[in-house]
């Protein structure tokens, strides 16, 4: 009898480890995707440039409009997780990313910036569902002592989609339109239109799948009998507010004016070659994703953070500087460096808070309107003095990342 309870809990807690790796897989092919999202996005600011005769602070509100949807939407949608459960968020959220993806396409008709920024405000706030979603998902799917591990192996494929998204961008974005069925069709929206395909398929999938909501309300139960906490005293958690803006800023805006800077910063560099080094440090980004996995083994994530935030600040004082072909190299090796501090910062933010994890990790992707807010500034600071002005921004933003971080107490490190 004994033997057979045993052979029963064995295969039980087997059914449930599968399912767990099931949705964790699932859940970082949506990291994926809006990765990839965002790698589109940097590239867009020099296509509208070109192609609608705009200035560098006109094409931040690109950025101004896709973030700007994170404040509106973050929050009811970690309402929405506490009411029904994560897959309902996240078929809400692929359904809007797949109707602004397919905006792009009357948007290319009307030839101005409003239409597409209407755009990507659907599709953001579709992505936004997605965030709050997956990065609390991924956090509370396991042991919470690895959660920075998780994040950041998810991140990591998020890392890949902002690698490739603008290597698609400079490849396409940049050839002239044609005639299709008597209709003028843009690179751009056929482009989106393609992700939207993508996405609706994705959605099918996760329609059809069961996400262990149970396993994960389990561990928001055990909590259920602890005294409230006071969320908006906890100094890990409005400083990792505080900090969290100031990444998202830094990483919309350098991403934003990465090609204008290149450009201006060595000679004979083209929009195309720009998008394709912007590749390049996204590939640093993703790589440092994935070796921050076997880092965060030995290092206190505390200490990563602060290290990583210290090497971003002093790149950005070289860009300043504005040194020929040296300081566009500089600006690429900052994503190596900030390729750990999203993730780190999310789980720092939410460890310990217990039934509120939830609605703590909604309000931290509010944070993301940073990404709206911030590339502004970079694109008066670059209009009036020159774009490696606009690197001041960042610079000040890392050094509050890096304060964030002497802040907090070190985590032992177990290795595993």
């Amino acid at each position: 009898m004994s033997s057979s309870s045993e052979t029963l809990g064995t295969r039980t807690s087997a059914r449930i480890l599968g399912t767990k790796q099931l949705a964790f897989i699932l859940i970082t092919s949506l990291f994926f995707m809006w990765g990839l999202s965002h790698g589109l996005l940097d590239v867009l600011n020099k296509h509208f440039q070109d192609s609608l005769n705009i200035s560098h602070t006109q094409s931040a509100l690109i950025q101004t409009s896709y973030f700007g949807a994170y404040f509106f939407v973050a929050f009811p949608v970690g309402v929405l997780i506490e009411r029904f459960s994560y897959r309902a968020a996240i078929l809400v959220g692929l359904g809007l990313f797949a109707a602004g993806a397919l905006l792009f396409l009357p948007a290319s008709w009307a030839g101005s910036l409003t239409p597409f920024l209407v755009a990507l405000f659907v599709l953001a706030s579709g992505l936004a569902c997605l965030e709050t979603a997956a990065n609390l998902y991924a956090a509370t799917l396991g042991d919470p002592a690895r959660a920075e591990q998780r994040l950041t192996l998810a991140q990591s494929f998020n890392g890949l989609g902002a690698f490739v998204g603008p290597i698609i961008g400079g490849s396409v974005f940049f050839l002239p339109s044609f005639k299709l069925a008597g209709f003028n069709v843009e690179p751009v929206s056929l482009t989106y239109v393609a992700l939207a395909a993508v996405v609706v398929l994705m959605m099918l999938v996760f329609a059809a799948c069961d996400l262990p909501e149970g396993q994960v309300e389990l561990a928001k139960a055990s909590h259920a009998a602890e005294p409230p906490i006071a969320l908006w005293r906890t100094r890990s958690f409005t400083g990792a507010l505080v900090a969290q803006f100031f990444f998202v800023g830094n990483y919309v805006g350098i991403g934003a004016f990465f090609i204008n800077f290149a450009i201006d910063h060595w000679q004979g560099m083209t929009p195309r070659d720009a998008a394709y080094l912007l590749s390049g440090g996204m590939l640093a980004y993703m790589v440092g994703r994935f070796a921050g996995i076997v880092i965060l083994r030995y290092i206190a994530a505390r200490n990563l953070l602060i290290l990583n935030s210290v090497a971003a600040a002093v790149l950005c004082a070289v860009a300043i500087l504005g040194v020929p072909k040296v300081s566009p190299l500089c600006v690429a090796a900052i994503y190596l460096f900030m390729s750990t501090l999203y993730p780190t910062l999310f789980a720092m933010g939410t460890r310990g808070l217990g039934a509120r994890t939830k609605r703590a990790g909604s309000i931290l992707v509010m944070t993301l309107v940073g990404g709206a807010l911030l590339p502004l500034v970079m694109g008066v600071l670059g209009d009036r003095f020159g774009t490696q002005w606009a690197f001041v921004v960042p610079l000040l933003g890392f050094a509050v990342i890096g304060l964030y971080g002497l802040s907090q107490q070190p985590i032992t490190v177990r290795n595993a």
